[in-house]
């Protein structure tokens, strides 16, 4: 037996924005100076480092709620179940809910309970709540449910990723051109069988990285409000990814008893193309391998970096046949694996 994803869905905004949207920006440095090349050779620059063409924003009237209730309620529908016998909605994010034109994230209550409000769930024993785990949240949830349950405290779980980033960058950043909005949702619960989580590990590095990632003024020093945005070191990052995300993903395949040449996908966090690819080589270096072809399904050049909701909506993209060289089969052993805030790293290692 083990615990198992019987139910996914995702909420992929309908809101396009192309990197020509950027065209009319005014970018500026951190130090407030402009940046020396114009915006066509900036677009063209960041697709060709982060692979992003296009990113998903939510509507006006939307917030992060909205869409973590909109995946939910797929995954639910999925995996048929009725709702009232959810155990946990464990909800991950990073900036609550910013209503569209306000300067205040709202966090009071939690996006869980939110959700289970908007799920009309009556059962007062399904308990919600949010992780905070930058973008390795939707991982974290699902090692922490997988917990849960095979402690015996629960017999199914909803985890749900679901971010607005829309919302809180820097207009005058050009790494505003990463972020992006989402929501991706899965049902898990213990079932007879071989499938299931076959092995998890996390990592949060803080001695020198815990602000690798922060909220920061914006890069215009002419803005007088003070209102803050993501930022983040991106150099720091990609640095920090390459020499310990790797090592995570074989600390938890090792683990697993699994094979590296058993390994059918590896769904990892749409954080930058070049980065991603680089840590999936430098992943199958440690085993003396060159990294397969078709190895590693990527979303990010049509929806961006959407945080915590990358993953699973990734992989209901690929469960459900939506993404051309890419399918899981029963039996296909996966993995999932992020890092992000924190500086957090995580990997599970999955039989589907």
């Amino acid at each position: 037996m083990g615990v198992t994803i019987t139910g996914i869905g995702s909420y992929i905004p309908s809101g396009v924005a192309a990197n020509s949207n950027f065209e009319d920006h005014d970018f500026f440095s951190e130090d407030g100076s402009p940046f020396p090349h114009e915006n066509d050779v900036i677009i063209e620059k960041f697709k060709a480092i982060t692979g992003i063409a296009e990113r998903r924003y939510i509507k006006e009237n939307q917030t992060t709620s909205d869409i973590a209730f909109q995946a939910a309620q797929k995954a639910i529908n999925d995996a048929g179940i009725d709702k009232e016998t959810l155990d946990y909605i464990i909800v991950a994010h990073n900036y609550g809910d910013v209503k569209h034109g306000n300067l205040q994230s709202d966090t009071v209550p939690s996006i869980a309970a939110r959700v289970k409000h908007l799920l009309k769930i009556k059962n007062p024993f399904c308990v919600g709540y949010d992780v905070l785990f930058g973008c390795p949240g939707w991982v974290e949830g699902m090692i922490q449910a997988n917990a849960f349950i095979n402690a015996g405290m629960a017999k199914r779980c909803l985890v749900i990723g679901a971010e607005a980033l829309s919302r809180v960058v820097d207009p005058h950043d050009r790494d505003s051109m990463i972020y992006s909005d989402g929501a991706g949702a899965t049902i898990v619960e213990k079932l007879e069988g071989t499938s299931g989580i076959l092995s998890h590990k996390t990592a949060s590095h803080t001695y020198y990285e815990a602000h690798f990632i922060f909220f920061g003024e914006s890069n215009n020093q002419e803005m007088t409000d003070r209102r803050r945005y993501i930022k983040m070191y991106g150099r720091k990052i990609y640095n920090f990814a390459l020499i310990n995300v790797p090592d995570a993903m074989k600390l938890a395949l090792d683990e697993s008893g699994a094979s590296i040449k058993d390994l059918k996908k590896i769904f990892i966090h749409q954080a930058n193309e070049k980065m991603d690819e680089a840590i999936v080589k430098r992943f199958y270096k440690l085993y003396d391998l060159e990294m397969p072809e078709y190895i590693m399904p990527m979303s990010i050049n049509k929806l961006g970096n959407s945080s915590v909701a990358t993953i699973p909506t990734l992989y209901d993209l690929v469960n459900s046949g939506e993404m051309e060289n890419h399918s899981v089969s029963e039996g296909d052993i996966v993995m999932f694996a992020s890092v992000g805030a924190g500086m957090n790293i995580n990997a599970i290692v999955y039989r589907v």
